[in-house]
């Protein structure tokens, strides 16, 4: 894949979607990293019990998928300055996770070559799940 430049880039453009399909193992390996251990994450009768449909994803492996959006589409040659999210639903382990966005400004600002996205997660029935913004800094072709 080539390095990717800011003058590369118009508005409205959309970023090369991703998939995930988010494992209650996976979930588990998580909470062992993050040190995040709510049983709702990995625990079904838990789950189960405080009316939940099962274990659910934890919102900040949804906004790492996210990251993972960003930082895929602008590559070594760029920056990811700021990411941010709502969760606005609950994603489940099995279930089909696209992680989607589209560029919605590009700007100068200070010297810096800046891009800002809106990005966004929905899960397999096209539920919008999970809604976030991301600013970039990406190398000009001048530099």
């Amino acid at each position: 894949m080539s390095k990717l430049y800011w003058e590369d880039i118009q508005e409205e453009q959309e970023l090369p979607a991703i998939t995930k399909e988010p494992t209650t193992r996976q979930l588990v390996r998580y909470a062992g990293a993050s040190g995040d251990f709510y049983e709702i994450h990995y625990d079904k009768d838990y789950a189960v019990g405080n009316g939940l449909p099962g274990p659910i994803l934890h919102g900040a492996l949804k906004s790492a998928f996210l990251g993972q959006l960003v930082t895929d589409w602008i590559q070594e040659g760029g920056t990811l300055r700021r990411l941010t999210c709502q969760y606005r639903g609950m994603d489940v382990p099995g279930d089909k996770l696209t992680a989607s966005g589209k560029v919605t400004r590009k700007y100068e600002e200070s010297g810096r070559r800046l891009v800002d996205c809106e990005i966004w997660l929905d899960n397999g029935q096209g539920e919008r799940t999970t809604l976030g913004s991301a600013t970039v800094e990406l190398a000009s072709r001048e530099s």
